[in-house]
């Protein structure tokens, strides 16, 4: 299983808030990125949430920064809507890129981006809300906007259009720190067969070793247990450890 740190950015600013509302600044996003990178995560994931709601990209320029001192993966998500956003992503020093809103308008854009830079390299963000029992709709917009697509039949579609991976978020759960939606991740990972990134609910450590339990989900994405200090990376490292989930070795 892979640790993944999450940093949403608003104007240049790391920021957080409780099912995606709310949002207060946090800090300064490179020094906490550079900050998890020397405390062993394996992986970074830059969200930039409201880029698709004013249709800009103001992420690069961080990205940029970040990729000259840290060397894991580097994944960038938010407003990237065409082949000549991701390009410059890339450029800028990611080694992956998240696609969310544009992906829902035009569900093509998924194959383009997996024909032209390999599917390793694409990611799917889904932003997963409950609406019943075992029901969950895809949210777009950093959770704002309705879509009327089923999470199950839309990860489906974009696993044969030949996304790599996905970032399924739990809209409910989101900066709660009150554990995974468990069923969620449950379900997904069985319907699919690629790669499935959880996010949103994490709190403590031994919440890693409950959702390996009932899922079969690749890697955990944390974000504010890591930036208020409630918990370590080495602290969920001692935990899968402990649980003997796998995880990277660290030198």
């Amino acid at each position: 299983m892979r640790i993944i740190s999450r940093l949403d950015i608003k104007n240049q600013n790391l920021i957080k808030g409780i099912n995606l509302e709310g949002l207060r600044v946090v800090g300064e996003p490179n020094k906490y990125a550079l900050k998890y990178y020397k405390e062993g995560v394996d992986e970074i994931l830059f969200m930039d949430v409201v880029a698709s709601l004013y249709g800009r990209n103001n992420i690069y320029d961080i990205i940029s920064k970040a990729s000259k001192d840290i060397f894991i993966p580097i994944t960038v998500g938010g407003g990237i809507r065409s082949i000549d956003d991701a390009t410059a992503a890339f450029k800028s020093g990611a080694d992956k890129v998240a696609v969310n809103t544009a992906a829902v308008e035009n569900n093509d854009l998924v194959n383009q981006l997996s024909e032209k830079f390999g599917s390793q390299s694409i990611v799917l963000s889904v932003e997963a809300k409950k609406i019943k029992q075992n029901y969950w709709e895809v949210f777009t917009n950093n959770g704002r906007q309705e879509t009327g697509l089923s999470v199950m039949d839309w990860v489906k579609n974009c696993e044969k259009r030949g996304v790599g991976e996905i970032l399924l978020t739990s809209i409910d759960m989101e900066g709660t720190r009150k554990g995974f939606d468990f069923d969620l991740f449950a379900s997904v990972s069985n319907s699919i067969k690629i790669p499935i990134i959880a996010s949103g609910g994490f709190g403590k450590p031994s919440d890693i070793t409950k959702l390996n339990k009932v899922s079969e989900v690749d890697a955990v994405a944390v974000a504010y247990a890591l930036h208020y200090n409630n918990c370590s990376i080495s602290d969920i490292r001692k935990e899968a450890l402990k649980s003997k989930i796998r995880i990277r070795k660290l030198d």
